[in-house]
């Protein structure tokens, strides 16, 4: 007898939908989603991204921020990470914005177990996401500091029922692009370039899961991942990769780039947890950039980063100290 054991990346099988519930999501689940994407279409308009065409998109009510205080704009552009450009924080402002022009004629591809597989054009697929949405998410980074962002685009779920998964498709695979000419921080050997980040589709088809192509109602600046990026607001900030260019349906969960590169720190879940420290410093607490002063004020670290209602049911049963 054949004895699988697992590796330190791999999900519990709670997180990989039955095929039989997949099959009847196909069928009908996935109607729905383009019931809502259609609905979606009407209350936004069909308009592409184009250079700011359909921005500032429709605030979504349900996620209006509410009791939430956005940081200011001046610092969501220029204090983050994105390693393509530098490790640094202010080095993605500077050396994205150096030669590095990822529009025009950007292109996302999708494969794997898809039955709609391709290449597209942002502009174009952005458009057959039937219009674009702002959202305000609080943003939790791992190394505990957090933001509020108004992001603009379209929820992943909508982009899933346009790929039409085939059934043996558990999770989704992100990949970012390869552009060490201009991208400085790809001349770094150490890491194993392109970016890749995942996710299981039970996450991928939660209503919070969104691709952003905007923020404060204008495109995505380069160093905040233009042309467009996941944004999974219960997750920490790593797993939101830029700038993508290629999604794929597989049967087993990639292992992501900070996976591969430290395992014992990064895992494939990332949840925001108060209660599972990284092993280099505290999670329970967090710096709110821009409140008190620049380094900003410490407050509480929520269970899932304050999205627990609409989170905590995928994970029912998982022992998250494991899986982290």
């Amino acid at each position: 007898m054949r004895i699988h054991v697992p590796k330190d990346w791999e999900l519990p099988e709670s997180l990989v939908t039955p095929e039989a519930e997949y099959r009847l999501r196909s069928r009908r689940g996935f109607l729905k989603t383009a019931g809502i994407a259609a609905a979606g279409a009407v209350f936004l308009g069909r308009r592409a991204l184009g250079a700011a065409a359909g921005l500032p998109a429709a605030q979504n009510p349900a996620y209006d921020g509410s009791g939430l205080k956005i940081t200011p704009v001046a610092l969501v552009t220029s204090y983050n990470n994105f390693y393509e450009f530098g490790m640094d924080k202010g080095d993605p402002k500077e050396n994205a914005n150096d030669g590095w022009k990822p529009e025009p004629g950007w292109t996302v591809e999708i494969g794997g177990l898809a039955g709609n597989p391709g290449k597209w054009d942002v502009e174009d697929l952005v458009a057959k996401m039937g219009g674009i949405e702002q959202r305000v998410y609080r943003h939790r980074c791992v190394e505990a500091w957090s933001m509020v962002v108004p992001w603009d685009g379209f929820p992943l779920a909508r982009l899933v029922a346009f790929a039409q998964p085939k059934p043996g498709a558990k999770f989704i695979t992100f990949t970012s692009f390869v552009d060490p000419k201009h991208a400085v921080g790809q001349k770094d050997g150490s890491f194993p370039w392109p970016y890749v980040e995942g996710l299981a589709m039970p996450e991928a088809m939660n209503e919070l899961a969104f691709i952003a192509t905007g923020i404060f109602g204008k495109p995505l600046p380069n160093q905040n991942g233009a042309p467009l990026r996941l944004v999974t607001p219960w997750k920490y900030g790593f797993k939101g990769i830029k700038s993508i260019v290629r999604i794929d349906f597989t049967a087993k969960a990639p292992a992501n780039t900070w996976q591969l590169l430290a395992p014992s720190e990064y895992g494939f879940l990332a949840n925001v947890n108060p209660n599972v420290d990284h092993p280099r410093w505290s999670q329970a607490s967090e710096r709110v950039i821009g409140a008190g002063g620049f380094f900003g004020a410490r407050q509480p670290t929520l269970m899932y980063n304050g999205y627990e209602r609409q989170v905590a049911g995928l994970y029912k049963g998982v022992d998250l100290a494991k899986y982290f």
